[in-house]
């Protein structure tokens, strides 16, 4: 048995979610800190911003297989609405999962994994933030993950019939191993991040 004492969650407690890019390979995915009763509106505008995102299509979460979302009664069957439920709600537990679906043409899922529960006070600067990932994120509207294979195999080889077209197309030089914390908090601040500090 351990010799930590259980220590309950308390109301400020910050969530820290690791966000991958479902099969993407080499795999794609962000860590960020987030308030733990944070809205999934605002989630959403979070993990668009840390994933490089440019929120120009509808989105969901999914969870148990029960779909939450802007109210859409055209849908069928329509989903939750989900601008009262927070995070951890659907996420209660060190664990827990959900997918998050951007684009229902290309379908880029992404799998939401609560990592880590960790005191507020451990937590230095404020939330939301990005503290860690790997790879940029594909460009919009470039077919899924395979769309978006294709697009690096034409990119990479200057001798390809669709070279010039897709280096135009992603506007110059794109590099799908570049990441920058930096500019992915630069992108929250600009979602209107509050600059809480503690």
């Amino acid at each position: 048995m351990s010799d930590t004492p259980h220590r309950f969650r308390l109301p400020d407690d910050v969530f820290q979610l690791r966000v991958s890019l479902v099969d993407s390979e080499p795999v794609i995915w962000r860590r960020v800190l987030v308030d733990q009763d944070v809205l999934l509106p605002r989630l959403h505008k979070i993990l668009q911003a840390v994933m490089g995102w440019t929120d120009s299509h509808l989105h969901q979460f999914t969870v148990a297989g029960l779909s939450f979302a802007e109210p859409d009664e055209e849908s069928s069957p329509e989903p939750i609405d989900y601008r009262h439920i927070a995070l951890n709600q659907i996420l209660p537990a060190k664990g827990a999962t959900c997918i998050y679906e951007y684009d229902f043409g290309d379908s880029w899922d992404h799998l939401v994994e609560l990592e880590d529960e960790l005191a507020r006070e451990t937590v230095s600067g404020p939330l939301p933030t990005c503290v860690d990932g790997a790879r940029a994120c594909p460009p919009e509207d470039c077919g899924g993950l395979h769309g978006y294979e294709l697009f690096l195999q034409a990119i990479a080889d200057s001798e390809h019939p669709e070279h010039d077209d897709y280096v135009r197309w992603a506007g110059g030089d794109f590099d799908p191993e570049a990441f920058d914390v930096a500019a992915a908090n630069k992108l929250l601040i600009a979602t209107g991040r509050p600059r809480r500090t503690k």
